[in-house]
Order: structure tokens, then C-alpha cells, then sequence
């Protein structure tokens, strides 16, 4: 079988088992394939080592990487075509001690293919957004978070400018004006940021908040009355907040321009990976502003223990996630 066609049965397979990564690692003289899915991480081929490094060097070209580089780190992105639907690969490769290069494809699926445990959370933070100011999403890498920025601002959009920066653009969204980070070129979120507000957007979508610059300047845009909608990596929903202040913003600023925050995994159902989300708003949310210690959540647990009982998640995915 041609590359070509060993790499379309392998993305068709992982497509329609929702994967969320494919992995290609090293193991002596093989490359082995694995898929994360909503059991676990779960093996699915074996090639040899030359079959395996020409399967990972026609990715590395088709996403414009180095195919001659093996050793230093490199990202790269892709779009691949299956049954008529566009789905975003994201790239990751890395050589180990003895120069055997590893890869990692990250597929991004559309906002068509979000789907919630509980719909009334997702048209709270609807309703919020129409509130302005800023809104918070948190959880770890691959929880969803930019679906959820994207399902909300998509549901207000309608004669408004939605403007993008992410690192890199994950979901396309042909009604949005898309920008990416490009670091090389000198094209970093505070540069974009700036730029983006003299667009005067409706709306703005910031990737993640990662330092403290990108973090004054969100806040700045939520003070001057727009609404933004940003990610950042926290344990929590509550802890968001302290996350924040961390990056420099004051608790009065938090104050006058915090909407919501809110924290989200994606957890295996019976009918493959759903959302789960723990808002923070309104007087509970201007309560916890004032605390020098916060808790954790607001109501994940009760939520994990209706879902358990109900039936959509099993005891095992329950005790894994119960904590967050």
C-alpha cells in the first residue's frame, strides 16, 4: 500500500473513532500508532522503522515542515478533507536521545461536532454575553475550550465583527476575521491584540492568556466595553480567578469586568466524548472576588453524581474525573 493511502485509511480510521491525537512513536525498529479515544490511549498500528519515518515525513510536508530536521522540535498545521468536511491538524515532532523522531497530530473537529452533557449550561454563557465584558474559559489541553468561545460567539455574531487571535487558528470559521500568532515573523498575541482593537471588533476571541502583557490587555479591551472571549490553563473554575491575579490584574479590575469564568472537561459518554462545563457568575462570582482563599468549583461535583446516576457516565469515569 502507497503512503498516501496508508496515511488516508489511518486519519479516516481516527475520524471516525473521534479521536482527538495520533501518535507515531519510536520503539527500536518499529513506529507504533496510537490513538487517544475516550477510553484511553489505545494502539492501533505497527510499521517498520523506514515505513513508519516516510509515513511521518509526508506529514511533516504536507503541514510545511523541515522533513530533513529530526531532532529539533517543530509544529506545522494541515488541513485534511474527509467525506466532504474539513478537519485542522495540528503537528507536533520531536527526535529523542538517539535522533528517532516522534509525532503527534492533534485533529481539531468543527463546532458541528460539540456536544454538552447539559445543554442550559451552554445558553447561560449565551445569555452572559450579552452582558459584555470579559468571560474566562479554563481546563487543560484538549477540553474544548476554543469550541465553546467559538459556539457562543457564533450565536451572536449575526451583523457584528467577531476578530480571532489564537496560537494557531484551530477551528475555521469563515464569518470570523481570523488572526495567528507567528512568532518568527515577529507576530506575537501583544502585537495582534493591539492591532486588533484598532479593528474595533464586537467581539474579540483571545487564544489563551499566557503572560501577563496578553492578560492587561484583554482586561484593558473588556474595560473599554467590548466583549472578550479567552482561555486560560487552570485547575478550576474559582482558581481562574486567582490565575489572573497572578498575571498581574488587580482584584477592583476583576471587579468591573469579569462576567464569568468557567471550567470544562470533555468526558466519555455512552455516545462518545461530551462537555461538561462549572460556571461562575453573578453575586457568586463578586463573592469569591473578595476572598483571599478561594475554593474550587461551584457545582462539578453535584453535576458529576447526576450524570453518574443517570446512567451517561460509568463509575470509572466518574472517579477519574470527579475532581476536575
Amino acid at each position: 500500500m502507497k503512503t498516501k493511502e496508508i496515511i488516508n485509511e489511518l486519519l479516516a480510521l481516527a475520524i471516525s473513532q473521534k479521536a482527538s491525537d495520533i501518535f507515531f512513536f519510536p520503539k527500536r525498529e518499529k513506529i507504533v500508532v496510537d490513538f487517544r479515544l475516550s477510553q484511553g490511549t489505545i494502539r492501533q498500528k505497527t510499521f517498520a522503522l523506514s515505513a513508519g519515518q516516510e509515513i511521518i515525513n509526508y506529514f511533516k510536508y504536507s503541514a510545511q515542515m523541515d522533513i530533513a530536521e529530526h531532532r529539533r522540535p517543530q509544529v506545522g498545521a494541515m488541513i485534511y478533507l474527509y467525506e466532504e468536511d474539513e478537519y485542522y491538524l495540528r503537528l507536533s515532532s520531536l527526535g529523542d536521545f538517539s535522533d528517532q523522531e516522534s509525532l503527534v497530530i492533534r485533529i481539531i473537529y468543527g463546532i458541528e461536532h460539540s456536544k454538552y452533557f447539559l445543554p442550559t449550561q451552554l445558553e447561560q454563557i449565551k445569555q452572559l454575553v450579552n452582558y459584555r465584558g470579559l468571560i474566562i474559559t479554563s481546563g487543560p489541553t484538549g477540553s474544548g475550550k476554543t469550541t465553546t468561545m467559538y459556539e457562543v460567539a457564533k450565536s451572536i455574531s449575526k451583523n457584528k465583527v467577531v476578530m480571532t487571535i489564537e496560537d494557531p487558528v484551530e477551528v475555521h470559521e469563515a464569518s470570523f476575521l481570523q488572526s495567528q500568532v507567528n512568532n518568527k515573523a515577529g507576530i506575537d498575541y501583544q502585537s495582534l491584540l493591539k492591532a486588533a482593537l484598532r479593528h474595533r471588533p464586537d467581539i474579540l476571541i483571545i487564544g489563551e492568556i499566557r503572560d501577563q502583557g496578553t492578560a492587561r490587555l484583554a482586561v484593558d479591551a473588556a474595560l473599554s466595553g467590548h466583549l472578550v472571549l479567552a482561555t486560560v490553563h487552570a485547575k478550576s473554575t474559582l482558581q481562574t480567578i486567582s490565575r489572573l491575579e497572578g498575571l498581574g490584574i488587580r482584584t477592583d479590575e476583576l471587579a468591573n469586568c469579569l462576567t464569568a469564568v468557567s471550567y470544562q472537561r470533555l468526558l466519555p459518554s455512552k455516545v462518545g466524548l461530551k462537555c461538561l462545563l462549572d460556571i461562575a457568575t453573578g453575586d457568586l462570582l463578586k463573592a469569591e472576588l473578595t476572598k483571599e482563599v478561594r475554593g474550587e468549583f461551584v457545582n462539578w461535583q453535584e453535576n458529576m453524581q447526576l450524570l453518574r446516576k443517570g446512567g451517561e457516565i460509568d463509575e470509572e469515569i466518574y472517579r477519574k474525573f470527579q475532581e476536575g
